[in-house]
This record gives structure tokens, sequence and C-alpha cells, in this order.
């Protein structure tokens, strides 16, 4: 890429006093060095001065650097500044370089293999390329590890996709040349240098080569070479043991289409079974990192097998034992995560009635891996009972643990599905009884000994909890009773008990008998001071009041008296369960009781919510007000009482009361976002959980969502908007036109607030607005299309989308995009709408969408364009291609004509005459063919897409602006 503005001077020794001041603590120098390096890296000279870096420095950082830069110019600048006459030069420079640096520095002969490998993809006349890069390096031993660097980034970079200018049939061609042709020279180059000496056949870098070409080599050919005993003896060296180990597994995933493969697995299969007995040799020398490596290779034999397994399991049960050896001797949990995708593969099979036989035959397998979870999922033992501290004050140690701990819980749920959900939990009932009749009678109301190894089935049995039935009668009932009894002076013991019973919830439903003796355990949880022990009761609280509502719903009282008791004390997560649990006791009750019981329940947060209002000075107690709102919304989304049509709902009732209230709070507090955001919350469940029976509050309430969004300029009115809207749509049951056309007045109400904001703002200052504006946009146009698409404000909110395609933020730039893809489907025979309400207007309403792109798309294109190339996240690219596409199918010839002077906008130097004509001419033959033709539309589509993605590599956002591509900022006169 040609730097912009004046030259700099880019000589040797500037650049490497560049690199030196990078070194120094000044910032401001440093970011000064930064920038002229950057531009001495897109420049021309860069070519030249790195060379002579490479010829000359006899410093590695600067022979890195030159290096790295030389491969980053091959990658992206080859085309636009080197001529094709002088790449033959450029070749035999690297070449040169090449033989120079054979005997290291290793980082800086990977960095000119990888230029050499860019270049032979680009440079498409060179036809002998392996001939020529041995012949240059020759046969003397220090070459050998610099031909073995490059045989091993080759395919890694033709397969990585470096198009670089290459079209898919010039880069599909430029593979087969390379890859394919080559593919029979370069393993009898690997069969020689393994022959060659006994260092030679333990090198790392041999098989790391193996391992790049196996995607390019049939794998059954280098199992039937002698490579394959090369691999297996570098196994036993340490210095080749991780290459190798990684070779193996990547040669055995190369058989995972056992079909295919059936003969080289049975070729592969007894030379791996013979790496058994280094299971326990390793294990016995403490060799951690040989360890991992050899399970590594079990694993991804039986990873790629399972399906063979599953047939065969007779047959294959050897590499199951030894991945359950692998399992069993992991003391110290360092390798077992990596059989976890298998013994998850061979559930999923095991678990049709086609592989009953299998399932049978490998039931103990899976019985005895339960046993070892069991015994993996302990916490570390300590000298000390009471010792909760488990990882000496690691806590990164601790979490790491935790989390290992859930991976295992998956694994056991695997085994249950094999097993059956009752045999598991018969393991979890004999090791508690274990405990009991080893430990039980030793334990005090100070210390339990050995408590890990009683908490380990504990938390096995809340892994597995969602998998038992709520019909399971055999193991439960013995178990629960067992649980309650669970000494409650140790902490990690009665967060385990109150997680489990929290889990079973849905069981203890079913069996109502169990219920008391469990609550009363976690109620009674409150009165400690740990605040893991109350989050974990606050959690298992909601799931009894959830699951068991039924079986509460005559404690509702007691309850409301316990809640208002223990709210304050608990923390905030706390608090939002806690309050949920409850609301869904009230939510069970009679309609008729319904507006008593929410005055009896919400009536004390309200007055707390008043007096925290009141006393709201600083940012942390209005956060706390914000909070609190929260609590009554709880109610708002579980106390839905059902009332006939045309009666008066309780819940409203009660709620018109607390309106004033939190409508007040607003204007008080109408520039502090969270609190805006937690009351438009509320009222947005009003609308969402009582529907048309809200109507009494409906006009209030509209009023203050437009009253606050002009006041506060904030999206959480539109997002609360966005609820009246859908819920009062002119196709909803039981809304009377009238209404429904005092919601759609108010709705351009806030679209036209919006855009005035729009105009007088950029877009880069009101993220999360346009998000929220286009999100209500979406369902004003999927409910009211024959409203707004007709409307004077649909082209200004066209043209503000199109100006809001100019953020680089996701979220908001999602809402755009799909307002306008939604908004393309009306231009055809198919529009994304709700029901049948548009009926013969939709001829007339396809009328003006065409026209409004006619008028418009240009602009549309080009910022979808810049979107793609340089602007958008990752995760908006499907959606701008969308929009293309959408484009492409409505007026094919208007897009292509603005697809090519979008492209010529491109920065000069980035992209070449000959790749843009290159581009066109391939959507134009697309397009060509008779008649509208989905598949070609999205061939193009792909076209794009290949081509964007292609430049977003090459090039990064230019620092002084887009030029051409820059949005242009949005104008509303409404």
């Amino acid at each position: 890429m040609a730097s912009n503005g004046v030259q700099a001077n880019f000589t040797v020794p500037n650049i490497l006093a560049a690199m030196l001041t990078m070194r120094s603590s000044e910032s401001d120098k440093k970011k000064a060095a930064m920038d002229f390096l950057g531009k001495f890296q897109k420049s021309n000279d860069a070519w030249t001065v790195t060379i002579s870096i490479l010829q000359s420095s006899t410093e590695a950082e600067a022979q890195l650097f030159a290096a790295t830069t030389l491969k980053g110019k091959i990658t992206y600048d080859l085309a636009t500044q080197i001529s094709e006459s002088d790449l033959p030069a450029l070749r035999n420079q690297i070449l040169v370089l090449l033989k120079k640096f054979a005997p290291g520095p290793k980082p800086v002969r990977v960095q000119l293999c990888v230029c050499l490998a860019i270049l032979a993809i680009q440079m498409q006349t060179w036809k002998d390329v392996l001939p020529t890069v041995v012949a240059a390096l020759g046969n003397d031993v220090t070459s050998h590890a610099c031909i073995l660097d490059f045989l091993r980034v080759l395919p890694e970079e033709v397969t990585e996709g470096r198009k670089i200018t290459l079209s898919e049939e010039d880069l599909a061609q430029r593979t087969s040349e390379l890859l394919a042709d080559n593919a029979e020279q370069v393993v009898q180059l690997l069969i020689n240098y393994a022959q060659s000496s006994p260092a030679a056949a333990t090198n790392p870098q041999l098989f790391e080569c193996i391992t790049s070409w196996l995607k390019e080599v049939p794998v059954s050919v280098i199992v039937n070479s002698p490579l394959l005993n090369a691999v297996i003896h570098g196994l036993s060296d340490d210095r080749s043991l991780q290459a190798a180990a990684e070779c193996l597994g990547i040669i055995c995933r190369e058989t995972k289409d056992v079909d295919d493969n059936i003969e080289t697995i049975q070729v592969l299969l007894p030379r791996i079974l013979e790496l058994r007995p280094r299971i326990r040799a390793l294990v016995e020398e403490d060799d951690t990192e040989g360890f991992k490596a050899i399970t590594r290779v079990f694993a991804d034999a039986g990873d790629s097998w399972v399906l063979i397994v599953a047939r065969e399991p007779q047959h294959f049960r050897p590499l199951v034992d030894a991945l359950l050896e692998c399992c069993a001797r992991d003391k110290d949990r360092d390798v077992i995560h990596y059989t976890f995708a298998f013994w998850y593969e061979l559930k999923q099979y095991l678990t049709l009635e086609h592989y009953i036989e299998a399932r049978l035959q490998l039931n103990d397998v899976f019985s005895a891996l339960v046993d070892i979870l069991l015994k993996h999922l302990e916490y570390p033992e300590t000298d000390n009972p009471n010792e909760l501290d488990l990882f000496d004050g690691d806590r990164e140690q601790e979490e790491k643990f935790r989390e290992f701990r859930h991976l295992m819980g998956d694994t056991l749920k695997d085994a249950c599905e094999v097993m059956g959900v009752s045999d598991c939990l018969a393991k979890v009932l004999e090791t508690i009884k274990r405990w009991r009749q080893t430990y039980g009678s030793l334990a005090t109301e100070t210390s339990v000994p050995h408590w890990q190894s009683l908490e380990a089935p504990l938390f096995a049995m809340r892994a597995m909890g969602r998998m038992v039935k709520d019909h399971e009668s055999t193991v439960l009932p013995q178990i629960m009773p067992l649980l309650v009894q669970i000494p409650v002076n140790n902490e990690k013991l009665r967060f385990a008990a109150i997680m489990v019973f929290g889990r079973y919830t849905e069981w203890t439903a079913a069996h109502p008998e169990f219920l008391e003796a469990q609550f009363s355990y976690v109620v009674a949880s409150f009165q400690t001071d740990s605040q893991e022990i109350l989050r974990a009761a606050a959690q298992a609280f909601k799931y009894f009041c959830v699951d068991c509502k039924r079986l509460l719903e005559s404690q509702v009282f007691q309850l409301q008296a316990f809640y208002d008791q223990i709210l304050d004390k608990l923390p905030d997560p706390s608090k939002e369960e806690l309050t949920e649990g409850v609301a869904n006791v009230v939510g069970a009750q009679k309609a008729e009781d319904v507006y008593n019981l929410l005055k009896l329940y919400c009536g004390p947060l309200v007055d707390r919510l008043m007096v925290k209002a009141n006393n709201a000075h600083d940012d942390k107690a209005k956060l706390d007000l914000a909070d609190h709102i929260n609590l009554l919304t709880h109610f708002a989304q579980q106390v839905v009482p059902y009332v006939p049509v045309g009666a008066e709902n309780p819940a409203v009732k009660y709620w018109q009361e607390v309106f004033p209230i939190l409508a007040t709070i607003l204007d008080n507090f109408i520039t502090f976002i969270p609190i805006c955001e937690r009351v438009c919350r509320c009222w947005r469940f009003w609308v969402i959980s009582y529907r048309t029976s809200i109507t009494p509050l409906l006009a209030p309430l509209a009023n203050k969502l437009a009253d606050g969004f002009s006041k506060s300029k904030q999206g959480c009115f539109l997002w609360a908007s966005a609820s009246i809207l859908r819920e009062f749509s002119e196709d909803r049951e039981h809304v009377d036109n009238e209404t429904a056309e005092n919601i759609y007045v108010f709705f351009e109400a806030q679209a036209t607030n919006v855009l005035r904001m729009m105009s007088d703002i950029p877009p880069i200052d009101l993220p999360d607005v346009i998000e929220d504006f286009y999100r209500l946009l979406i369902d004003a146009l999927l409910y009211y299309p024959h409203k707004l698409i007709p409307s004077p404000l649909f082209t200004p909110i066209f043209r503000a989308a199109i100006a809001a395609l100019a953020l680089e933020k996701q979220e908001p730039l999602s809402a755009a995009l799909h307002y306008i893809r939604d908004l393309l489907t009306y231009g055809g025979k198919n529009p994304a709408m709700s029901g049948d309400q548009i009926g013969a207007a939709s001829v007339h309403l396809r009328q003006i969408v065409r026209q409004l792109l006619v008028t418009n798309g240009e602009s549309l294109v080009k910022q979808i364009m810049a979107g793609m190339m340089i602007t958008f996240p990752r995760d908006c690219f499907p959606d701008g291609s969308g929009v293309l596409l959408g484009m492409f199918e409505l007026i094919p010839a208007e897009t292509t004509m603005w697809v090519d002077r979008t492209v010529r906008m491109l920065p000069a130097g980035t992209v070449t005459p000959a790749e843009a004509n290159r581009l066109l001419a391939k959507i134009k033959e697309k397009l060509s063919g008779p008649g509208p033709d989905v598949a070609n539309f999205r061939q193009v589509r792909a076209l794009l897409q290949d081509f964007t993605n292609t430049y977003r590599r090459r090039y990064v956002a230019p620092r002084d602006g887009l030029g051409q591509l820059e949005a242009a900022r949005f104008h509303f006169d409404g």
C-alpha cells in the first residue's frame, strides 16, 4: 500500500533507531516511533530496506522485524508494488537469505520460509518450487532444518486461503500445483530424511512436517510407509515425544471416516495399543507432559473411531480400557479432560437402540468411570479437617478446579445415560453411606472429618439432577432423608446440600412428603453470615417456590413475614431470587386474592422504595434504588391472574396505585440512566404480562414514555414503547381501532423525536438509542406496514439507518441491518409481515419500497460495502451480505452499477483495476442467466463476501478517514 503524505526518510539507520526508541520508557517517543515504523511497513522503500537489514544487521530483534515486515509486504503489497518481471529476483534474494539463516536464529528462518511460501502461491509462473528450494539450500546438515521448515509452512500457508490477488480458480490450480503434485515427492523426502540418521529419526521437525502434509497426503500412504515406525519410535524419545504424539493424533483424526479407512485403522490399532504400558511408566516417572501427550493419542484415536467402537465393542475394548486407565491414573487431574469428548460421543451411540448390545458390553466401563469421577470430584485433603481454604489462597486454582468439576459433571451425566440414572444414584448413595459408617460418628459441632469424600457425591448428585425423572422412587427416597442430616457447621457441605435440594425441586413437588424437611433446611440456612450459603439458599428457595408453588400456596402469609424479615440481609442477586420465588407463590393464588396479596407483599417494597428515593443523594444510593425497582418487576412478571375479557384485572388495579409513585421517581431521576431503565423495564412487563388488561393505564403510560424520551434521550423509553406497539397492534384480539390508531400516533411521535435527535447528534454518540429505535421500527414494520411505508417518515427513517451503518458497534448495527433486511422484503412478494393485513395494498407498498431503493440504494450499497471491507464487526457480516443479496434480488442492474462505483472509490493502491474488473465481470456473469435465479444471487453474495474478506485481511481502516466511503451526515427537516 502506498504511503500517504510526504515521503518519510526510510533508511536502514532510521529504522534501527526507531526500533531502539520502541524500547524507551517515554510514551510520546514510542508512539512516534510506532507510527513511523507503521508507515515504513506500508511503503515501497520497505522492500529494499528490509532486505538490507537482513543482509547486514547482526541484531536478532532487527532481523526478526525485517523478516516479519517482508512477510507482510509479500502477503499484502506484492501485486500493487512489485512488477511480475521482478518476482524471480525477489525469489532468488529470499533463497539467498534462507541459505544464510539456515543455521538460525529459528524465528527469522521460519519467517523467511513463510515469505517464500506466500511468494510461491502468488508467483504462478514458478512451477518447480520444491526442486528449486532443495537445490538452492543444498544437502548439508545445516540446511535440513530450513528445508523441513519450508515443507511445514507451505501447506499451512496455502490452505489458510491467503488468496491475496488470486481468483478462486487460480488459487485452486496453485494449490494443486504446490501440494497435490508434490505430495509423493515430499513423502519420499521425509522417508529419506528419517532414515538418514538416528538424530533425524527423532527430530521434532520431521513429525511437524508429517503433520502439516497429512491433509494433502492420503493417510494410508503415511501409515503404510516407514514414517509410521518413525512416529511410534518418536514417542519413546523425550525430545520428540510431544511432536510425535501430535502427529499420531492427527493421523488418527484423518481416519475419522471409519468406513473409508477400515484397513488403515486395523494397522493403527495394534500400534497404538503397544503404547499402553507407557501410561503407567510415565505416571511412575512423574512425567506430566509425557502423560498428557500419550493420553491425547488415545483420546484422538477414541474420538476418531468411536463409531466403530460402538459397532465392534469387543475388538476395540482394549482402546476403551486404555482411556479408562488414563482417567484412573490421573491423580492430579491433568489429563482426564482429554477423554471427555470420547465418553460423550460414545454415549451418543450407545443410547441408540441399534447399539444396545454394545451398551450392555460397555456398561461396566461406564460404571468404573463413575467411580473414578466420584474420586476426582473431591476437594484436596488437608491436615486440618476444618480448613476450607484448600488452595493456599490461590483463587485462580480454586476457580479452575470448580470449572473442572462442572466438566466432570457433564461426563457423569453421559455415564448416567448409559447406565441408567438409578444405578448412578445408587453409587452416590453407597458413597454417602460409606462416609457415614466410617466418619459419621466422629463428626462434632466443630469438626467434620474427611468432609471431602461426603461433599463429592453431593456435587455428583447435583450434576445429574436434570436427568432424574420425577417418578424415580428407588434411590432418592433413601438419599433425601440422609441429606437433611448433613452437618450444618461445615460451609462446603451445607452449600452442597442446599444446591442439591434446589436442583431436585421438581422431584420434590412430585413427592410432597419430603418437602417440609428440605424447605426447612433451606430456610434455616438464611440465618448464616456466609455470603455463599446465603446465595445458595436464595437460589434453592426460588426453585422451591417455582416448582412447589401449589404445595406452598397455603403458606403465603408465613412466607411474606419471612420475606419481609430477611430481604434486607441479602446481597442484591439473592434479593431478586427470593422475590422471584415468593412472586411465584403469590401468582398461584386465586384471582380474587391477588389484589390484597400484592398489597401485602409489594406495600413494604413500595415503602422502602420511597425511603430510598428520598435519600438517594449519590450514585451508590441511586443504583440501590434502581435495583429495588426490579423487585416490583418480578411481581409484574409472575403475578398474572386469569380474568375474563372485559373484567377488571386485580393486578392492574394494584399497579394503578403504584404507577404515580414510579412516575414521580422517574421525573426526579430522569438524568440517571439505571433508574430510567428499571422503571421502563417494569412498565414494559406490565404491558407484556397483562396485555389488553393494561388499557386503563395505557394513556398515562404512553405519555410518560414519550415525555421521558423527550427529556432523557435514552433508548430504554423506545424499548418499552415497542411492547405497547406489539400488544396493541390492529391484528390483536380485543383491541379497538381507535386504540390501535392512537398507539400508532404515539409511535410516530417517538420516531419523529429520534429523527430530530439523529439529525443533531452524530450516530457515534447515540448507539443505544439507535439500537432501540430500529428494534422498535422492526415491530412497527411488522405490525403497521400499511401505515409506516406510505408515511412521510419512511424515507428519513431509511436514510437515518444508512447513516447509522457508519457505527462500529455490533448491537446498533445489527438492529439497523435487521430493519433494512425486513424492509427489503416488502419490495418483493414475501414481506416479513404479521398476519395478512396488507392485502390488496401490497402492490402499492412494493412500488414505494422499490422507488425508495432506486433513490437511496447507492448510499446503502456504499455503506454496506465500506462496512464489510473496513468498519463492521465480524458478527455483522452475514446481515450486511444479506442486505446486498436483497438488493440484487430486487434491482440487480442498479445494484451492480453501485457496487462497481463503490469499488472504484477505494483508496488508490489498495485494489488494482484488474481486481475490480474481475469482480464486476463475475457478478455480471452470475446475473446474466435467464430469469431470476436464487442460486445465482447467492453466488453473487458469496463473491462479494470473498472480495470484502480479502480486502479486510489486506488493509486496515485508514487513520485519516474513509475518504469517499465516509458516511453522509443524516439531516431531518421534520
